[in-house]
């Protein structure tokens, strides 16, 4: 094997663990969250859903097949391949995060569900890219600006040791 092969295999496999960081980054945030976000997919359907979901090798489920005459088909919004990264809570109004759950939970909670209708929140796969991405980009932004916070922080504790050390030459520096 090359030099240049042996580089570009090294690339390749630096950039799927930085990409899986950051998913994991992204599922672990998307687990406490209990209401869809301003730019995500809702969609309420009623039982039967009308959809086939899968689970891919992360435990993502996503939709395998949307049934032509299903209500997921007749929303106009569940898509095929589309992941379902919430889904509704037991009871109430809440929802669930279902990231990297797996098939067998989210059936479960579709199946325990109380009431007529499921609330799905969906994504498609290249959408979780992006927010894999911005993950990333807001932890950073997010360690700059404590980074700076500290720094500012630092610079007026030197500040107020000094005025404290003039302070205690005298009468305000005076005598």
């Amino acid at each position: 094997m090359s030099k240049t092969s042996t580089c570009q295999i090294t690339s390749i496999a630096s950039r799927v663990t930085s990409l899986k960081a950051n998913n994991d980054d992204l599922i672990r945030s998307s687990r406490s969250q209990r209401a869809a976000g301003a730019g995500d997919r809702v969609v309420e359907l009623k039982r039967p859903l009308g959809v086939v979901l899968e689970e891919d090798e992360q435990g993502n489920v996503y939709v395998d097949t949307v049934a032509p005459l299903g209500n997921a088909a007749r929303t106009g919004i569940v898509k095929k391949g589309d992941v379902v990264v919430m889904c509704s809570a037991t009871f109430g109004d809440q929802l669930w995060s279902c990231r990297g759950c797996g098939l067998p939970r989210v059936l479960s909670a579709i199946k325990v569900r109380a009431g007529p209708t499921i609330t799905l929140v969906l994504e498609r796969p290249e959408e979780s890219v992006k927010r894999a991405s911005f993950s990333k980009k807001a932890k950073e932004a997010q360690e700059q600006a404590r980074m700076k916070a500290q720094q500012k922080k630092d610079a007026l504790l030197k500040e107020l040791n000094e005025d404290e050390k003039r302070l205690k030459k005298g009468f305000f520096g005076l005598w």
